[in-house]
């Protein structure tokens, strides 16, 4: 794979162009391999992005170390998806557990491990959320309604489909600020969640049977992480400001770095 900042930069610069002027590249995880061997992504991740003023660059699970690609990319989204292997989080097997995938398990986590010690900006979406968690050392909820019960839908099941509920967002955080809101209403695509809040970490919203909806890193400039799926809400001007604030804090950051 070739940077493509490379040669933009220099063919830019040549012209007299400002480079750090352009929109940022926010990179989105992929979903793993197909049984074709192809990787692919819901284009409402990439919508989304492009909505909000960013270039979105699909990241497919690599065997080679991914610390590179945080020089080329100004945003990242862990995307959702299967589920991480319990073995990773000291969990158990489970009977609802699907799509595990090593090579993006050790992608992404990886990956995560990276950006928690960086000041690129950062939004985990639903499996993202909990890749963000286990790289900070939490554990995972292996199957909700087993320990909160089905007084909440987190997902329809058969077939198996994402629904709406409301949450609650935490006041004074910055998801709230964000957001414009405390009442929300999400669209929800999961089986799992995390079981305890890492450190450094604090919880931003919540559901009422007491799921936990989203974190905020309490030191990192712009490291958010949802358990719903805001790309699956174009009209929703309030869930479409997740992805506003990751290009603004990106476009932020080119910026800063520009000097």
């Amino acid at each position: 794979m070739h940077p493509p900042n490379v040669c933009t930069v220099s063919f830019a610069s040549t012209l007299g162009f400002d480079p750090f002027m352009r929109s940022p590249i926010i990179g989105i995880t992929t979903y793993s391999r197909s049984e074709s061997g192809e990787f692919t992504l819901p284009g409402a991740y990439v919508d989304a992005v492009q909505l909000a003023g960013g270039l979105p660059l699909l990241l497919p699970p690599l065997q080679a170390d991914p610390t590179p690609l945080l020089d080329v990319i100004d945003g990242l989204i862990f995307a959702g998806g299967g589920d991480i292997d319990p073995e990773r989080y000291g969990g158990n097997p489970h009977h609802t557990i699907y799509l595990v995938d090593e090579e993006r398990d050790n992608f992404e986590l990886t990956l995560a491990r990276q950006v928690i010690q960086r000041d690129l900006p950062v939004l985990g979406i639903c499996r993202g959320m909990q890749v963000l968690s286990v790289a900070a050392g939490a554990s995972l909820v292996t199957h909700v309604p087993d320990i909160y019960g089905a007084q909440i839908a987190h997902r329809l099941d058969h077939p198996r489909r994402p629904t709406p509920h409301p949450a609650q967002v935490y006041p004074n955080t910055r998801l709230a600020q964000m957001l414009q809101a405390t009442q929300i209403t999400v669209m929800s695509w999961h089986h799992q969640a995390i079981q305890s809040v890492p450190g450094g970490w604090l919880p931003a919203a919540q559901a009422a049977d007491g799921v936990i909806e989203a974190l905020e890193h309490q030191s990192h400039p712009w490291l958010i992480a949802v358990q719903w799926h805001p790309e699956l809400s174009p009209q929703d001007p309030v869930q479409q400001r997740l992805f506003q604030g990751l290009v603004q804090a990106a476009q932020d950051r080119l910026r800063r770095v520009a000097g």
